[in-house]
């Protein structure tokens, strides 16, 4: 059975369009609440980002859960992968997350978190979207009595205690004293974090993109934008740049070249750290995206990796199902579960930043055993957000081209397609020995995807 409104990573969407709306917020409480309650939750914690929206939607959200007879803690603007691990330090049954990550500001979504700081499975997504529905079309949302309504409660050390969380994954022997450090928190939920995590372990730390004003998240910076990092590593010549996105759960990096430093990069390097001390455990999870590259730099240590669905709830299934620690995806969502139940950039970065102190090497120097093929990644907008992705996806023109365009890539190189779980995108990735053939065929693809 396929989930109506919970895409890859919760619901997301513009906000006043459906579902981002006060209203469908309010019904989303109360469907996961009433779901939720029926298994003994007492209490869930919201955090959202900087978005201005997050008021709206936080309010609505906390009225469904109250109605539903769920008590609700704020704990205000938080990265996403805080929201996971305050909602288990807290004890409180769940946890939600108002953020659209990576998107611009007038986009918004809503995900949830279990007690134990995982995502919720597709069985749970199923169960509250099948009572959203009669709460949505068949006015079925009903209200507690008075004396079980929920109580609402505030708590002001959020921020502190993920501060000594992240710090806690870092070994003490080590210090970040001596290196010079830029971060770009995306005028995101991190702005108030993760400067301070970096300071406070020994960094000088120049700040970036660290003044949100509800409409300016992501807004040609953080990890998605890296032009204005790139450019600060080498004004500060620091040793390194550091960029989250607006929920803190991607980074990126950038070495004292000004050179990217992506998300299959980073996991190349936590697991040529850990190969290095006979650590590393089993082998490593990647996506259908992540480039060869990667992968054939794991094989050269003999370090098995294997691909999961796009999207980090799909990298930790695969994790969990072969029992291994680590992985991730290009775009620099980083698993790393002996450290974090969820994708945390600011704890990725540290691991990242032991490498690198370890190693007596800089973090160009340590990337340099894995050679990335040229990958090229084209994005087509649908002309329309309710657009079917996939019957373009299975029009004949278009599996046509992507059939010509794997003959003349032969065995040198591969074709992907999919529909973004997050945007209104059909992503079309071609990766090859060639950069002059992967940009041919990418474009030649997405031609025939913008005709269909």
């Amino acid at each position: 059975m396929s989930r109506k409104y919970f895409g890859t990573d919760g619901v997301r969407g513009k906000v006043g369009e459906f579902p981002i709306t006060p209203d469908f917020a309010m019904k989303l409480g109360w469907a996961a609440g009433t779901v939720l309650a029926s298994t003994g939750t007492k209490e869930v914690l919201i955090g959202k980002d900087t978005r201005s929206s997050g008021y709206m939607l936080e309010s609505a959200m906390e009225a469904g859960f109250s109605a539903a007879g769920v008590n609700v803690a704020l704990i205000g603007p938080m990265p996403t992968p805080a929201v996971a691990y305050l909602a288990s330090t807290f004890r409180a049954d769940a946890g939600v997350v108002i953020s659209a990550s990576h998107n611009p500001y007038y986009d918004n979504g809503i995900k949830f978190f279990s007690n134990s700081g995982t995502k919720l499975n597709d069985a749970q997504e199923l169960e509250i979207e099948a009572l959203l529905e009669k709460a949505l079309n068949q006015n079925a949302m009903q209200c507690v009595a008075s004396k079980k309504l929920g109580k609402v409660r505030r708590i002001d050390d959020a921020a502190g205690r993920y501060i000594e969380f992240c710090k806690g994954t870092f070994p003490n022997h080590l210090s970040l004293a001596g290196l010079k450090i830029v971060v770009d928190s995306a005028h995101g939920a991190a702005y108030h974090i993760a400067p301070n995590v970096y300071r406070e372990l020994g960094a000088e730390v120049i700040s970036i993109n660290d003044r949100p004003n509800g409409v300016n998240i992501n807004d040609h910076c953080g990890a998605t934008h890296l032009d204005s990092l790139q450019t600060a590593v080498m004004v500060h010549e620091a040793d390194l740049g550091i960029a989250l996105d607006g929920d803190a759960d991607r980074v990126m990096f950038v070495d004292h070249n000004g050179h990217v430093v992506d998300g299959d990069e980073i996991l190349f390097i936590l697991a040529q750290a850990a190969h290095s001390k006979g650590e590393m455990t089993g082998g490593v999870v990647g996506t259908l995206m992540s480039n060869l590259g990667l992968e054939l730099a794991l094989k050269q240590m003999d370090i098995p990796f294997v691909r999961a669905k796009v999207g980090d709830r799909y990298v930790v299934e695969q994790l969990k199902e072969t029992g291994w620690q680590l992985g991730g995806e290009g775009s620099g969502h980083i698993l790393s579960l002996n450290h974090a139940s969820t994708g945390d950039g600011i704890v990725a970065s540290l691991q990242v930043l032991k490498a690198v102190l370890e190693s007596q090497k800089s973090l160009s120097e340590i990337k340099a055993g894995m050679t990335k093929l040229p990958q090229v990644l084209i994005n087509v907008r649908l002309a329309t957000a309710d657009a079917d992705a996939d019957s373009i996806l299975a029009t004949t023109s278009v599996q046509q081209a992507v059939i010509k365009a794997e003959g003349i890539l032969g065995d040198q190189g591969r074709v992907l397609l999919r529909k973004s779980g997050t945007e209104p995108l059909i992503r079309v990735m071609v990766e090859s020995t060639d950069t002059i053939m992967t940009q041919t065929q990418a474009e030649y693809i997405a031609d025939a995807v913008r005709a269909a």
